[in-house]
Order: C-alpha cells, then structure tokens, then sequence
C-alpha cells in the first residue's frame, strides 16, 4: 500500500493478513504540554518524508492505576490516535466508528489491547481511537485557562477525522462515537458540545453517559471546588506556575475527594468521579446543542455492572480489602443511604424481604442506582424528545465469567464489540460456539447502526427504537430478542426518588 497523505504530511503503516491496515500514533494535535497545559489544542505539527504509524503513541498521565496493559509509556504528550481500515480507497467512502475509552476520566488508553479495532475494522468500517488528557490535566477549571480541555481534545480528534478520513477509505459525512463507562459520558457530552456540532452523525453509549444517578453531583460548581482545593495544596493559581508545576505533584494534589477510593463502610462507584466534564456554558452546555433531530442514538447496560467494581474476591479502588471485610451488612446499609438516600429504608427491606446475600444485594444496589436507572430516565427523556434512540441490555453470562462469578460485568460486552472472543475447547474455556455467535450478532448490530443508523439482528430485523407505548428493548443474552421493557423493582424504587425530587 503506498503512503497516505493527511494534513500533517504522508505515513504509513502496519499492513494484517486480514486486509486491515492499522495506522498508530498518528498526532492530532501539538503536545499539550509548557504553555499548552490547561490550554485548548492546538494544530499538531506538519512533518517531512513518511512517517511510520507502527506503534502507539503515549498514552495520557494515568491518575489512578488501571486494571489493563496500556502498552504505552505515560506522558502529558498524549494526543495521538490510530486508525485501522480494511480499504484506503478514498471512494470506498465507509462509515466511520470513531472510539473513546474509558476509565473513570482518570486511566485508561486506547492503546489497550481490548480497543484494538483490526477485527471490527473487517466488518467494513474504519476504527479511530484516541487518547486524551486524564483527571487535572483534562478538567481543571481555572478562572483564567477555562476547563474541559480533554472535551476539546475530543472536538478536535474529531475534527480531525472530517479532515483526513477520506484518505483513508472513510465517509467523513457517516462518523458514529462510541464508547464505554467514562468513554459513554464523553459520547454524552459531546451531545451537549456546540464546537463538535456536525462533526459526528450517531452516537453508541455503552455503560454510562444516562442521566446522573440520583445521588450524583456532576456539576460545573464542584469541579471548581476540587480545583480551588488543588490550588490551596500546590500554594498557588497563578496560571503559569500551575503549568510549571511537576506531574507528580498535580496528579497528588488532584485527589482530593474521598468518595474516589474505597474505604471501610463506604464502596467506591462509578458515581463517585472526581474529575468530568461538567457544563461549564462555554465548552459544554446544558441541553443537547449538538445533537441535531434526525442523529439516532443507541445506549445500554450490562446485566451486572457492578460485578467489576465489588468484584467476588473483593472490590475495586481504594486499599485492598478481602470480601469479607468490604461486603457487610454495615457496608450496604451505607451504600443504601449513599446511592438512594430517599429511600434507602425501604431498599434494604426489599432486599430482606427477597433473601438476598449481602453480596447480591450490594452488587444489585449499585448496578440499578448507577446504571439502569439512570438508562431508564435516559430512555424516557430520550422519548419525551422525539429521538431517534435503541436501547439493549447485554446480559450474556460466558463459560468464563460463570466460573469467575463476574457474570455480565461492566466491561463485559467489549469483547464481541471489538471481535476480541474466539470458542476454546475444554472445561477452562473462555468463551463457546454461542459466544462466537452472539459476537457476529453484535459486531453485526454495531456497523449497521454506524452504516444505516439502524441495529438489526444478523436474519436483518430491525431492533425496536424506544417509544413511550409498549416500551421494548434488545437483550442480547444467549441469543438476542426483544423484550417488554420492565424494570426490576429496585430500579423502579430508584426512579420514583428522582421523580420526587423533580429530577
């Protein structure tokens, strides 16, 4: 394949068996680093020659260790993405599925071995990644700098991709955003962004990225007061002290918040984020400025999503602790107050009420009050807005996860989202002939939307939209079907909460 030219000069790269070709660290724009930290980006440097796209390029400061290899060194110089095409043909003209990751907004890479997009590339799209700043680096808010700098690395790398795409094979007039946990907030985000308006034309938001869960505070004041926290630790807000500051010393000063980390009594959650976008009236707004009538949407949760988090040998974030010691009737007592604090009485009756472990019912609190009832409110905005919107609940159990009890984890569908399952043989195996299947179906899914704005089942049915007369969703289980949509009980409890409070 000869050498592509994108606005920054030509490069090549690594060329699969598969017919895909993956082009990786490409710039999208200068290092945000000296005099461009706590700054917009700004147009990456032009380079001479052909420039090799054969490894990734850094990924972002990680603020909090991950659970995954980043293969890739850390650094402030982190804004690169990566492309993987199964045609450079400029008038092949296929739709474009660009990936944001997650990781709480504080770690996390696209470099990650699970987001490479070689095998969803086979199905006849380009896969863009990318990485952005994390934590203090992306959200700061400065009186003088603004805040939400990693919403405008989004804007950018997307803008990026309506420049150069065609380039490789793509149809900068057919771009989905997809992505996962923090990766779906910032989806939901750029719904929400008036600069990343026309940029993107379908939106997949797998996790997160709803409604806040009822005992959230995303809100614009409290990234100001972590901020003026992190000043009063560093002893200055002047504006270029700050960004002469060590890396060190921002990432410490930065973690202020100690709903963050788990401590004794009190469990971290995916609602406990210390550094998001957050509407500032500037870069994010409140409504959805950029997401014109006719861009459809698709969202959805997994069956389990806390089984990452309060993982069975105990959970995630903070310092370790046996499930012994985490999972106590005292612990979700707290957790009720914490995540339904209107109700949290009458959570914990129903779950004594039903014979649930402690383990099963921490595990469901937090899976409801920050997943699926935030997605029914979503649903039911959605609605209420005349959008175009699909909804699917991923509740497949592998041989794999049934054995390790993480069942249909956070993170769970990934895998059959980016073709990463194959059927082993034997009784350790993995993944089976039905995962392979159900990976088809929802690789499938997945590039029909990003093609036609439609979900269709591999025999070619459309999935229900959402619709407020006989709500219906996707399960995508052992097999994928429409069901009534009807929430758990708990789920229902929760959204009566926000209902009383207005929300």
């Amino acid at each position: 394949m000869s050498p592509i030219r994108t606005e920054q000069g030509q490069t090549s790269g690594i060329h699969h068996s598969n017919g895909v070709s993956a082009f990786l660290g490409l710039p999208y724009a200068a290092p945000p680093v000296g005099r461009l930290r706590f700054a917009p980006p700004a147009p990456a440097e032009p380079w001479d020659g052909v420039r090799e796209a054969a490894a990734f390029g850094n990924a972002g400061i990680q603020i909090l260790p991950g659970v995954g290899d980043l293969s890739a060194a850390q650094s402030e110089d982190c804004l690169y993405l990566n492309v993987w095409t199964p045609s450079a043909d400029p008038a092949a003209k296929l739709p474009v599925m660009v990936w944001i990751h997650g990781g709480g907004f504080l770690y996390g890479a696209a470099s990650e071995a699970l987001y490479n997009g070689a095998a969803l590339a086979e199905r006849g799209v380009i896969v863009v990644s990318f990485n952005y700043r994390l934590g203090v680096f992306g959200f700061l808010a400065h009186p003088e700098a603004g805040t939400n700098f990693a919403v405008l690395d989004w804007v950018t790398a997307l803008r990026w991709v309506q420049q150069n795409i065609s380039a490789f094979g793509g149809d900068p007039g057919n771009v989905t955003v997809f992505g996962q946990s923090s990766g779906a907030a910032a989806v939901r985000a750029l719904l929400s962004t008036p600069s990343a308006r026309g940029l993107f034309h379908r939106g997949i938001i797998q996790s997160a990225g709803f409604e806040h869960p009822v005992s959230a505070n995303y809100t614009a004041d409290s990234i100001v007061q972590l901020s003026n926290t992190l000043f009063e630790r560093v002893g200055t807000t002047d504006l270029d002290a700050l960004r002469g500051l060590p890396q060190d010393t921002m990432v410490k000063a930065s973690l202020t918040r100690p709903a963050a980390l788990a401590t004794p009594g009190r469990l971290h959650t995916p609602a406990d984020l210390v550094w998001f976008p957050a509407v500032d009236g500037d870069v994010v707004t409140d409504g959805f400025a950029a997401w014109p009538n006719d861009m459809p949407v698709m969202f959805g949760t997994t069956q389990d999503e806390a089984c990452y988090f309060h993982r069975p040998g105990g959970p995630v974030g903070g310092p370790p602790m046996s499930a012994e010691q985490a999972y106590t009737p005292a612990a979700l007592a707290v957790m009720a107050h914490t995540l339904v604090p209107r109700r949290a009485d009458d959570v914990l009756t129903q779950f004594r009420d039903r014979g649930l472990s402690t383990y099963e019912a921490l595990t469901e609190l937090t899976t409801a009050a920050v997943f699926h009832e935030p997605a029914l409110a979503a649903y039911e905005r959605f609605t209420a807005l005349g959008r175009t919107a699909y909804t699917y609940r991923f509740a497949r159990v592998s041989p794999g996860n049934h054995r390790s009890r993480m069942l249909a984890y956070h993170m769970a569908e990934l895998p059959y989202v980016f073709g990463h399952v194959a059927a082993g043989d034997g009784p350790d195996a993995e993944y089976d002939t039905t995962d392979t299947t159900l990976r088809d179906a929802v690789q499938h899914a997945w590039v029909e939307f990003a093609r036609t704005g439609t979900p269709r089942t591999l025999a070619g049915e459309a999935w229900p939209s959402c619709r407020t007369t006989d709500p219906q969703l996707t399960v995508i289980e052992d097999t994928v079907e429409f069901r009534p949509l009807n929430p758990s009980p708990l789920t229902q409890l929760i959204r009566s909460t926000r209902t009383d409070a207005g929300n």
